[in-house]
């Protein structure tokens, strides 16, 4: 269907949300597709892509979209990565992430009372010292100047309207606003829009004024508009009002990074993900090698023997990545090793798929050379061949929970992302060791995970999700669920998932995946099952033999894939 944005945009924020849309408004796609975590955000991306811009026009708008209509996760208060493939083939990431602010230390949250060791970590998840300098506003700048062909107003009139008219929230979105709304009244000693005097419900108007400014200070101003001048006086003001360390010298150094991906190969298709300070990439090589080596597609879907597998893959590379994966601007990650063929031959040669091994008997792998479930992820393919795949966060959902006053943005809680205390588990669970100790300046490693897949030296899929830890396992089964079994793009979304991750050493599975009888025989080989609602919200494009493009918006949240 053809849209007319300029005539249709505002007469459809004052009605409930695009209901006549589909996962896919189109069975068929040919000119461009958006997968993302929000119909409005979705929307205004195709809206993009309609009016002649590319892929990286539409990342840009989406993203800031996001920022208004998915408080949770969307934001210019985090920061995140981006994985590209133009037409001609040339790939490449973007590494925004977030940065320990300057007055950071090693153990900012732990202290040493009568020879008793004390992790704070609540400090590290909730209020104004949780939160590392801020990269997003930098991230889409960087992005626009170098790939976009629109003008920048352009890709952020649409957000700033939505900000300032208020959108309808989602049932699932009223129901997180009233989870959050204890966290949000403690954080904050000023008024927030997030929070209300009754409940949230379903249709209610979320109206962002302060943040509707402040996107029009970064569309005056681009960089400038938001770590100079007004919105940075309001960041160092709530900072200082809330004890927090971020100053106007984090804002005036940080900078994103453009960075070489990570390249591997699994059954002839090219794999191309994210460097460290992400572990996605690695991690993703590392588990598809496995499945190959391994010879998972021979076992049925998420039988026995499959599920063990997989878990037993997942559980040797999370050892890999509490030990070896770091900021590479501050430690030296061993990524060649890592991918080598024969360390992982080795790393994976003695898993049998009928027997679990406990992960105290799981260590790290040695050779010679030295995520809140709470972020949000969208693809892109243009008319013109670009491919964009992009994850961002502020960590856990809300992030710190702090609103900046006057700026209407929340801010991150990424310093949970460090090892706090190496050794110690974040709010994911995750351990980590010195190779991912605070650092001024330092980026966090990350679970994210966008990647781009080729085929025949074509573009085959555009695919990531957010849920912290479980990101990587999330994107690695739904690769596989495509290749090995066959899946259309939306059914390997749809697919139960599962995932381990070496500590804790548990089975994560989600509801109604196991019949009783599995579920027994996993037990009886020995792992701890632990079960959850869902797993990811995956957001994905798959390039079919005709040309056209099918998308996988996740069910599971209120994602939605829109092409035309």
């Amino acid at each position: 269907m053809q849209y007319n944005f300029k005539k249709s945009f505002l007469p459809l924020l004052l009605l409930p949300l695009f209901i006549s849309f589909s996962c896919n408004n189109d069975p068929k796609s040919y000119n461009g597709m958006v997968s993302s975590a929000h119909p409005i955000a979705s929307e205004i991306g195709l809206s993009i892509l309609k009016k002649g811009g590319n892929a990286f026009d539409a990342a840009v708008a989406v993203h800031f979209a996001l920022s208004v209509v998915y408080p949770n996760a969307g934001n210019i208060g985090g920061g995140g990565f981006l994985v590209y493939r133009l037409s001609d083939g040339e790939v490449g990431t973007l590494d925004f992430r977030e940065k320990a602010p300057e007055k950071s230390f090693r153990d900012m949250y732990v202290d040493n009372l009568e020879g008793e060791i004390i992790v704070y970590d609540k400090r590290s998840k909730i209020g104004h010292l949780a939160s590392g300098v801020p990269g997003s506003v930098d991230g889409m700048v960087n992005i626009y100047e170098k790939f976009s062909i629109l003008e920048w107003k352009e890709l952020l009139d649409p957000s700033i309207k939505v900000a300032r008219n208020g959108f309808k929230v989602t049932e699932k979105q009223a129901k997180g606003l009233n989870n959050v709304k204890e966290s949000l009244l403690s954080a904050n000693d000023h008024p927030t829009p997030f929070v209300k005097d009754d409940e949230w419900e379903k249709g209610n108007l979320l109206i962002q004024e302060d943040l509707a400014n402040t996107l029009e200070e970064i569309k005056r101003y681009k960089r400038d508009g938001f770590y100079k001048g007004k919105i940075a006086e309001l960041i160092i003001n709530e900072m200082v009002s809330g004890g927090g360390i971020i100053s106007q010298i984090d804002l005036d150094n940080y900078s994103s990074v453009w960075r070489d991906p990570v390249v591997g190969y699994f059954r002839d298709h090219k794999i191309i993900s994210m460097a460290p300070p992400s572990s996605g990439g690695i991690a993703l090589v590392q588990l598809l090698n496995g499945a190959e080596q391994l010879g998972t597609r021979s076992y049925d879907h998420n039988s026995v023997e499959y599920i063990n597998s997989l878990a037993e893959i997942e559980s040797r590379v999370y050892a890999d990545r509490a030990t070896h994966l770091g900021d590479p601007d501050f430690f030296s990650v061993p990524q060649s090793p890592l991918l080598d063929k024969n360390y992982l031959k080795n790393r994976f040669g003695e898993i049998n798929s009928l027997i679990k091994t406990p992960s105290s008997e799981v260590k790290e792998g040695s050779f010679n050379v030295y995520e809140s479930n709470e972020t949000t992820h969208f693809s892109i393919v243009d008319k013109y061949g670009n491919a964009v795949s992009v994850t961002t966060t502020i960590n856990g959902g809300y992030g710190s929970k702090v609103v900046v006053e006057g700026a209407g943005f929340l801010l991150n809680n990424e310093m949970d992302d460090f090892s706090v205390k190496p050794g110690y588990p974040n709010m994911f669970g995750l351990v980590g060791g010195e190779a991912n100790a605070i650092e001024p300046n330092k980026r966090m490693l990350s679970s994210m995970t966008p990647t781009i897949v080729e085929k025949d030296s074509s573009l085959y899929m555009v695919l990531g999700t957010p849920g912290g830890s479980t990101i990587i396992t999330s994107v690695f089964q739904t690769i596989l669920n495509v290749i090995d079994y066959g899946m259309g793009m939306q059914e390997a979304v749809d697919s139960k998932k599962f995932h381990h991750q070496w500590l804790p050493d548990v089975l994560v599975v989600e509801e109604n995946t196991l019949s009783d009888q599995l579920n027994d025989r996993l037990l009886k080989i020995g792992h701890k099952i632990v079960k959850r609602t869902s797993l990811g919200r995956m957001d994905c494009i798959l390039v079919n033999d005709d040309g056209s493009l099918e998308g996988g918006a996740d069910k599971r949240g209120d994602n939605i894939a829109l092409g035309y």
